[in-house]
């Protein structure tokens, strides 16, 4: 699905200009995907007189194989079949431990754990704890057994994915168009990723993220394939609107953060119908420092972290009391969160829980000064905070999300399908504002959830919430650690109790974190990019540090506190 902004709005917020040349022709764009042969594994065809159960099973490590149209997989076919089957478009990647179970009429069953499917444009979703389940068909062609239904697409084993396929960031651009939003996508390894990647930015963000995000590349096509020499990529685009001109510095940001992941690409020459484009204070080659100001992951200097102790709001600079009232203990605060401001780096509003009687109130006020009361209810989630605006967000009774913006009135932001999923435990917000993360009641404990958060006029709503990591039960706490990473307590998999976990926004990479140094089950998290990673175990903070948590201040006694948080 494309998006299809309107760059009116980009362009009054945005400094610089550029020109772009006004009519070219694009040029057949050839092998797009197509990966070198010296990826993946060499496929062996099928031996004569194999059984029904080899022939499925030799058909999906064939399936494995980069060798374009996959002809030795074909030979496990049918020449009906062969002819016809489709191995581009979808991906489904299975569990390595599958079983290929022959049946009493020319069947073979395939049961796998599904671990997730990739679309065309390489955008990847869990499987959401699914199984899957395949049959084939097979019929006897000059004496042998051959597949005669293949489905289109490929089937390939976690192992042979992971190998085969590198996954980057299609860089789009937020809202306020000030910073790059990452979209994770798989694309096969070779000299031909670059290419491959600036395509999935002209087809658009993917299904879910669309809503949330601008394409300052929609409408452009490429000229031809983008070059790559002494570690300089050429991207020669053409349809880009005449008086789009504002827009060419959003987009170079776009194609330059984007293809500065790829190993062989250090700086991007951006052309548009075969001359250079010029914009103002900007090189010729361009470089992630020539669009800094874009960062994904831009954390202010001023955001250190913070926690509350005994109702006081307190730094993790050796448990030093915040300014002002909130500092004292004087609203015996359960929870807080910072605005922080990149341009001034200040911190700006303070918003609070706070909990006497069984009921809580929101607190707001300036970051070192006097807070009051604007909402109460039964209970709020732990406030969270984005770089991208000067707004604070918190769900109220498990189900009411709340946006409280710089003036302090607190609106309610369209949610529909949350209350559905479960009551919100946990609510917290991406660094760049466009996704959120959250925790509801499941039914083997928490499960956690991501979300897109769409802006349109003065509508803001949560839709597109989605299971990331069916693997974890019991989810307890969900920080971002980076645009397109989650820090997760959850159920540890290996033992009872909790554990530490790192995951991408979409659900892959799943990795266990170190527990050395943890005095007890962590029950909070806290993290922000270039940020050290903060959990409270036992009643107290503990940091990690090379890959053990240790106490805020080395060789002194662990600090006591709770709710720890970055301000964004």
């Amino acid at each position: 699905m494309r998006a299809r902004p309107a760059f009116v709005a980009l362009a009054v917020v945005l400094a610089g200009c550029g020109t772009v040349p006004t009519s070219s022709s694009p040029v057949e764009i050839t092998q797009v995907a197509d990966p070198p042969e010296d990826v993946g594994i060499e496929a062996l065809p099928p031996v004569p007189g194999a059984s029904r159960e080899e022939i499925v099973r030799g058909f999906v490590d064939a399936m494995a194989s980069t060798t374009r149209n996959h002809p030795v997989a074909r030979q496990y076919l049918t020449g009906e079949a062969a002819d016809s089957w489709s191995d581009t478009g979808a991906i489904t990647v299975i569990s390595s431990d599958y079983a290929p179970v022959a049946g009493d009429d020319d069947t073979v069953a395939v049961t796998a754990g599904l671990v997730g499917g990739v679309d065309a444009q390489g955008a990847f979703t869990t499987g959401s704890g699914q199984t899957y389940d395949q049959g084939f068909t097979l019929v006897q062609e000059d004496g042998e057994w051959r597949i005669a239904d293949p489905r289109d697409g490929l089937v390939l084993l976690e192992p042979d994915f992971a190998r085969t396929y590198d996954e980057v960031n299609a860089y789009f651009l937020d809202p306020t168009g000030t910073r790059v939003v990452p979209d994770p996508r798989f694309l096969v390894s070779g000299e031909s990723q670059a290419t491959a990647l600036v395509d999935r930015l002209l087809t658009g963000p993917s299904a879910v993220l669309s809503a949330g995000v601008a394409n300052p590349l929609t409408g452009a096509e490429l000229r031809s394939n983008v070059r790559i020499a002494q570690q300089v990529a050429t991207v020669d685009l053409t349809g880009l609107p005449a008086d789009n001109a504002d827009a060419l510095n959003v987009l170079c940001a776009q194609l330059v953060w984007s293809l500065d992941q790829l190993d062989d690409v250090r700086a991007v020459r951006v052309r548009v119908d075969g001359a250079p484009v010029d914009v103002t204070g900007v090189p010729d080659v361009q470089t992630v420092d020539d669009w800094a100001s874009f960062d994904p992951d831009a954390v202010p200097a001023v955001s250190v972290g913070h926690y509350v102790a005994d109702g006081a709001l307190r730094t993790v600079t050796a448990g030093e009391a915040a300014p002002g009232p909130a500092g004292t203990g004087q609203y015996a605060l359960s929870a807080a969160a910072v605005t922080a401001d990149a341009r001034t780096n200040a911190l700006g509003t303070t918003v609070g829980v706070s909990v006497a009687g069984g009921t809580a109130t929101l607190l707001v006020g300036p970051y070192g000064g006097a807070l009051a009361p604007v909402l109460p209810a039964g209970s709020f989630t732990d406030p969270t905070t984005a770089a991208t605006r000067a707004e604070v967000w918190t769900v109220r009774d498990g189900s009411e999300v709340i946006r409280v913006p710089a003036t302090g009135t607190p609106q309610t932001v369209s949610a529909p399908t949350l209350p559905e999923q479960g009551a919100a435990r946990v609510f917290q917000l991406s660094p760049d504002g466009v996704r959120a993360a959250v925790v509801v009641d499941g039914p083997d404990g928490g499960e956690l959830l991501v979300g897109t958060v769409v802006r349109s006029d003065d509508q803001v709503a949560v839709r597109d919430l989605r299971s990331v990591a069916p693997e974890l039960s019991q989810v307890v706490d969900v920080a971002w650690r980076a645009a397109s990473e989650l820090v997760v307590l959850a159920g540890a998999q290996d033992e009872d109790g909790t554990a530490p976990y790192s995951v991408g926004v979409d659900g892959w990479d799943l990795t266990t974190l170190s527990r050395s140094g943890l005095p007890a089950q962590p029950t909070a998290v806290a993290a922000a990019p270039s940020r050290t990673p903060l959990v409270v175990a036992g009643g107290t903070l503990w940091q990690l540090v090379s890959g053990t948590w240790s106490t805020l201040v080395r060789g002194q006694e662990p600090l006591g506190g709770g709710a720890p948080f970055y301000p964004l």
